[in-house]
């Protein structure tokens, strides 16, 4: 048998193609590649504006800042979230508050963040968990009274919608992630969109060390301009190659998320009379790209968490723990926090099944039946 592994990024040779164009133009780094990706994403995001970045995180540090949190802020955060949503507010100074989340979708609630809130809160952000949209307009029907800044965390969510629109539409700003863990890949980047005009300005001189005249525009010219640097920027760059590689599989997103979706859609079904094992799914209000297809190992389940990793690990098939809790992390030891019961539990008893575009039937009939072994024995 060989390995099935939890992820592998669709990438052929049309981006081999794209690459080696941009190699033999002798522009390789952030250029006119990268326009035309973030002109893209932005089109099939639905976003006015998008701006381009060397990863998510950067792009969640580039939308706290021009959100306007500041040192002294609170930023109310899933705990239930890969480390970079927390690590963001630590950037601008601000302190991360952790919030619970739902037990079905893994998500923030109007409710959980409500209960977060402090005299401080500038900013939440919300984040769609495994490509399971987030019910934004709850949440900001908590924060907009309060003049609070929504940054939505679709690091995971291109191609997954929200009430008819693609997800990070009605966010104040989103960070996407084209790591290669995600749908689409640039191997490392990421993006941030928004309405405002303003804000996406901002982000493009912060990404580009402040630079009054950008690095594109300088060497367009014969004699270029004097620039200045009007505040503290960044080294945030995508580079034309990875921008390249981008706009070909953003191409590939629909088809993507289609066959991620037929391959949830076999496992509920084959794993649906599993006693004690309950499966992610989609929430009323959207539609999940299942970036990652979760499920919980509850008590009926015959095995644990870490029983059926191993069971499943003795099978050649790499499967992962469920998203991590980041208040138990040394990093925020000793950060004070609210109970988090339903982030911890998830945190124990989830785990990510293998999900990628090119996984055969025969390989998800492997998956589905060593987890039923598991839970059998």
């Amino acid at each position: 048998m060989s390995r099935i592994n939890v992820m592998r990024p669709w990438l052929g040779p049309e981006e081999v193609a794209a690459a080696a164009e941009v190699i033999e133009s002798g522009w390789v780094a952030q250029g006119p590649r990268v326009a035309a990706f973030e002109q893209a994403f932005a089109e099939v995001q639905q976003a006015a504006h998008a701006v381009a970045a060397s990863s998510c995180t950067t792009a969640l540090h580039l939308a706290l800042v021009v959100a306007g949190v500041r040192p002294g802020d609170d930023v109310v955060v899933p705990s239930f979230s890969f480390i970079a949503t927390a690590n963001a507010p630590t950037y601008v100074g601000a302190r991360p508050v952790f919030a619970d989340v739902d037990p079905t979708t893994g998500n923030l609630t109007a409710e959980t963040v409500t209960a977060a809130l402090t005299p401080a809160t500038r900013a939440v952000i919300a984040v769609d968990q495994g490509g399971v949209p987030v019910d934004l307009d709850a949440i900001r029907a908590v924060t907009d009274p309060r003049g609070i800044v929504v940054v939505e965390d679709a690091a995971c969510g291109a191609g997954s919608t929200y009430r008819g629109r693609p997800v990070g539409a009605g966010a104040d700003v989103t960070a996407w992630s084209f790591h290669p863990r995600k749908l689409i890949t640039t191997g490392e980047g990421g993006m941030l969109t928004t309405p405002h005009e303003d804000w996406a300005a901002r982000a493009r001189m912060l990404r580009e060390h402040a630079m009054s005249v950008s690095a594109a525009a300088r060497h367009a010219s014969v004699l270029a301009p004097p620039e200045e640097y009007t505040e503290i920027g960044f080294n945030y760059r995508m580079t034309d190659l990875q921008a390249a590689v981008g706009l070909v599989q953003l191409g590939r997103l629909p088809a993507i998320v289609a066959r991620r979706r037929e391959i949830a859609a076999e496992y509920t079904e084959a794993l649906a009379d599993v006693p004690g094992l309950r499966a992610v799914a989609d929430p009323t209000w959207g539609t999940s790209n299942f970036q990652s297809f979760w499920i919980e190992a509850g008590a009926e389940l015959g095995t644990d968490r870490d029983g059926l990793l191993a069971h499943l690990a003795e099978a050649d098939i790499s499967a992962r723990r469920g998203i991590m809790a980041a208040h138990r992390q040394p990093a925020y030891a000793g950060a004070e926090h609210l109970p988090l019961p339903v982030t911890e539990r998830l945190t124990d008893t989830t785990l990510i099944l293998p999900v990628f575009h090119q996984m055969t039937g025969e390989e998800i009939g492997r998956v589905v039946a060593a987890v039923r072994s598991a839970a059998r024995r």
